[in-house]
């Protein structure tokens, strides 16, 4: 029974410590843990909570006094302390106080075996480990480790709050990026509530991504949803109900009243897709963007994604910078001639990197540049010097109006990429009956429209289907990706195939749950399973097939930037082998037509054009109209359709030379540089292959009764027979494969990567280190002198200080073991011998026959190995606090030099950095000891004398 004032402690959370019940509603209750700065809902029937209650001859603190309890009376529901002439309420008690009960249970010989102390005591240090690493909230996330994305999500996670605007090139992963940063502001505790807004057809997309590549949980809202929740008889906004939220515009530019209270709820992260299709003047803005704007204006964190060149239009490019900044973007001509100044300064760049010296009016422009400093000028003299150009190019970069506020990378510059080859299957129109054709066309009108209608489709005769079967017939020892345009398509190809061809086959749409579209994903990708998938464009979406290097169109999307998607799952870093597009069409039918616009027009089939999205919006109606047309009287546009590909070809080329000539090379050379941009992937590289944690692991899921069992090609298979709790995740629907090795998570997307950030592993760790298992014990070492005994114990250093210091990365929660004998003196160099520790499973010692020896030696054991710890703690505090000092005082002097040089630097941004350093230096010093755990060793003869 919970009763505001009451506290209690956060078994999942400790070092929160006490926190106060400040709301009971309903089935929920509110807590505030003061001392950390954090309220915590709860659901009543599954708190992680237990009361914070002490008994006579414990000892108590509050209001500046502390005693030991004589004892205890109950007012109210609430429990107020006597002792010593003095009263403290519970209410008034310090949030730090010891709450351990490890020495009673020690004493009163209720104690567990050494297995799982030694558990309890390496998942304390392994996962003290864990959230040191800036890999926190990412390790276990289905990533491959590509550098640009890493040295992205590294810079960007770090701001102070991150609000960029990431601009890579089609293809390179911005939703990944994307992801990472919110994966890592929510693990750090930067970020509680997170916001993300797209159009409908994304919806999906990021859903998926964010729960199958991230283990990210977010809620997709609509005006179903939320008349739901309002029906439910809360009066509270809608949007509150959930941390993480998807939701789409079009839902709420249909409701205004949805509109505000999205608006009206509090946000610290707000992620917008598609950032380019928010229209804005200097005159008006686009309902859309007007949301955003004010969601922006509201909200710390930003993160925008667009894939549009700035060339295409630099005053849209200006309005989705001014929604990051609109203090430092605030007038749309200034932006343009800063941005014209920057334009030379990308050609120097050229030729410093490539070793060249600079013309006269280069030189000029530097000299003018880097006036009044000595250092720069002499570096001018002669620019051809390798250490005399990284110096320039730093400066430069340094300078760069937007670097800090955008990310971009190209493919040509990232490199890896294997070769698209188009390979043309096409039927002569002579061929093909005129009900044929008909039903083609129908095909095409459906496809093109959005949603697409249903048709009643009968592929059995169609002149594509021969082409296919002769596909696999011709490859047998080759794997088929087929992505057409809707469910319908999938299960009339699958009927149509069922007695064409010996082919294993698989499909996936949106009409198979998640599961069983995993399973069909699994079966694909194993080497003995289907050759053919047959995918509905939800096929294109976040899915990762580059074990495959055949694709097979059926049919063509209209949207030049969905045709790149479908193509993207197998043109991907890392693709080992050169893509081959099938491309199945009749001659002369509307589909032939508009592949013919995409080979002979965009290049879509060979490059990935960054213009696709702009040479649609000039050619999208004509092109439908003539598809149209010549599919009704093959030849009679001919000419048309002629001039309309050579017109394609001729805007495709101005816009890509548009594009080269504009590219800002310091804008992609800028993420590069930054202070924290290699720290991911050095963390990365130095935690990957770590088989003793991952031998843990299993231990660690073993101990509440999970088997895992090893299938072969690094799979395992968690058995929950005989599974402990219902507390633990994803063993719903039985058991479960996953895998501890990074590059079979990629190529299997149904297999969870394990490492202790991972829901199930966490969730793991959280009830073994939150429950009493383990944290008491007691043993006999063969090893040890005669008449020896040792107390064991095991405290934490918690650092308590508000979540969005992210105190952890310098002072996680950890233990320090402290082994004193009973002269009270200290062995530091003591560990249990392997041979104690293999047969302590076989030794059955009734413990509580020795209580009266442990009740006279523990406590004053404990005493001094206390005094101990805490002599130790303060030498881990200091390396702490001085680790916090050098880093955030490197960064600081960083910031202030760049911000001398470069407006896109804010005072805001240093102030943030500065108030965290102060609030951390002094958080660091307050940490406190907690007793954890302890194990009584005794020499093989110790018991004896007793």
């Amino acid at each position: 029974m919970f009763v505001p004032g009451q506290r209690w402690i956060s078994t999942a959370e400790p070092e929160l410590g006490l926190g106060t019940v400040l709301r009971v509603e309903g089935r929920g209750v509110q807590v505030l843990f003061a001392k950390a700065g954090v309220l915590r809902p709860y659901a009543i029937d599954s708190a992680p909570l237990v009361r914070a209650e002490f008994r006579a001859g414990q000892r108590v603190a509050g209001k500046g006094v502390a005693f030991l309890v004589e004892r205890v009376e109950v007012k109210d529901d609430l429990l107020i302390y006597r002792g010593e002439g003095r009263e403290l309420h519970e209410g008034q008690l310090d949030d730090e106080q010891s709450v351990s009960q490890a020495d009673e249970r020690l004493t009163g010989g209720r104690t567990d075996p050494v297995s799982h102390f030694e558990l309890r005591l390496e998942g304390l240090q392994r996962r003290a480990d864990a959230r040191r690493s800036p890999t926190w909230g990412l390790g276990a996330a289905r990533i491959g480790l590509v550098p640009h994305q890493l040295r992205v999500a590294g810079a960007a996670a770090a701001r102070r709050p991150p609000r960029v605007l990431l601009a890579d090139e089609v293809g390179l992963g911005k939703t990944i990026e994307a992801g990472m940063i919110i994966a890592r502001q929510l693990a750090a505790g930067r970020a509680s509530r997170v916001l993300v807004l797209l159009p409908d057809t994304l919806v999906y997309q990021w859903f998926v991504e964010l729960l199958r590549r991230f283990n990210l949980s977010f809620a997709i809202y609509d005006e179903e949803r939320c008349e739901a929740l309002e029906q439910s008889g809360n009066d509270s906004n809608p949007f509150e109900d959930e941390q993480m939220v998807i939701a789409d515009f079009g839902f709420l530019q249909a409701s205004a009243k949805r509109a505000q209270q999205l608006l009206d709820a509090p946000w610290d992260l707000l992620v917008v897709d598609e950032a380019h299709h928010l229209e804005w003047t200097p005159e008006a803005a686009s309902p859309r963007y007007t949301l955003v704007e004010q969601l922006a204006a509201k909200t710390p964190g930003v993160i925008l994604l667009t894939a549009t060149p700035e060339q295409l239009g630099r005053s849209g490019h200006f309005a989705r910078l001014r929604l990051l900044d609109p203090q430092r973007y605030h007038d749309l001509d200034t932006y343009l001639a800063e941005a014209d100044r920057f334009q030379p300064l990308s050609r120097i760049a050229d030729r410093l990197l490539d070793g060249e010296a600079q013309d006269a009016e280069q030189l000029s422009h530097l000299h003018a540049l880097f006036a009044g400093d000595d250092a720069l000028l002499a570096c001018l003299a002669d620019t051809t010097k390798a250490a005399h150009a990284r110096t320039i190019l730093d400066a430069l970069i340094d300078r760069h109006g937007t670097g800090r506020a955008m990310f971009r990378n190209r493919r040509a510059g990232i490199g890896g990429f294997p070769q698209r080859q188009p390979v043309w299957h096409i039927t002569e129109s002579d061929e093909v009956s005129e009900d044929a054709r008909q039903a083609l066309l129908a095909e095409f009108h459906a496809d093109i429209q959005q949603p697409a209608p249903v048709l009643e489709l009968d592929y059995a005769d169609d002149p594509r289907l021969e082409t296919l079967v002769a596909l696999l017939d011709e490859y047998p020892q080759d794997k088929f990706l087929l992505i057409c345009r809707s469910q319908a398509k999938v299960l009339a190809l699958e009927e149509a195939l069922r007695t064409r061809t010996g082919a294993g086959i698989a499909r996936f749409h949106e009409g198979l749950g998640i599961m069983q579209r995993d399973r069909n994903a699994a079966f694909f990708a194993q080497p003995d399973g289907a050759r053919l998938l047959l995918c509905s464009e939800i096929g294109s979406e976040g899915r990762n097939f580059q074990f495959a290097h055949r694709l097979v169109l059926w049919d063509l999307p209209l949207d030049p930037d969905l045709l790149e998607q479908r193509i993207g799952r197998l043109d991907r870093i890392g693709q080992s082998h050169d893509i081959a597009i099938h491309i199945l069409a009749v001659a002369d039918s509307a589909q032939h037509v508009l592949a013919r616009w995409y080979d002979e027009g965009v290049d879509a089939f060979r490059a990935s054009p960054a213009d696709g999205r702009e040479l649609l919006r000039r050619f999208g109606s004509t092109l439908t109209q003539l598809a149209e047309e010549h599919a009704r009287g093959p030849g009679s546009r001919d000419q048309e359709l002629e001039a309309l590909l050579a017109e394609t070809r001729a805007a495709h080329e101005q816009l890509a030379e548009l594009i080269r000539a504009g590219r800002d090379h310091l804008l992609e050379l800028a993420a590069n540089r930054d202070l924290h941009a290699e720290e991911l992937g050095q963390a990365f590289r130095r935690e990957d292959i770590d088989p003793a944690r991952d031998a843990f692991v299993q231990r660690l899921l073993e101990a509440f009764g999970i088997h895992a069992e090893e299938l072969g090609g690094q799979v395992l298979l968690l058995d929950p027979q005989y599974l402990s709790t219902d507390a633990l995740p994803g063993f719903a629907e039985g058991p479960q494969s996953a895998t501890f090795a990074r590059n079979v998570a990629l190529a299997r997307e149904e297999l969870p990567l394990l490492r202790l950030d991972h829901p199930l592993v966490a969730g793991a760790l959280d009830l073994a280190l939150s429950g009493e298992q383990g944290n008491a014990a007691f043993m006999v070492d063969d090893a040890l002198p005669p008449r020896t005994a040792l107390l064991q114990a095991v405290y934490l250093l918690e650092c308590v200080a508000h979540r969005q210091l992210d105190a952890e990365r310098f002072l996680p929660t950890q233990p320090i073991t402290v082994t004193v004998d009973t002269r009270l003196a200290e062995r530091a160099d003591f560990r249990p011998s392997d041979v104690a520790l293999r047969k302590a499973a076989d030794r059955n010692i009734e413990v509580a026959r020795y209580r009266k020896f442990l009740t006279k030696l523990v406590p004053p054991m404990l005493e001094r190995s206390e005094a101990i710890a805490t002599l130790r703690s303060q030498s881990v505090i200091d390396e702490a606090t001085v680790l916090a000092t050098e880093m955030l005082d490197a960064e600081l002097s960083r910031l202030r030099a760049l911000h001398a040089v470069n407006p896109s630097i804010s005072e805001a941004e240093i102030t943030a950095v500065a108030d965290e350093r102060t609030a951390l230096l002094e958080a660091l010093p307050q940490s406190r000891l907690r007793l954890d755990a302890v194990r009584f060793v005794v020499s093989a003869d110790f018991l004896a004398l007793r």
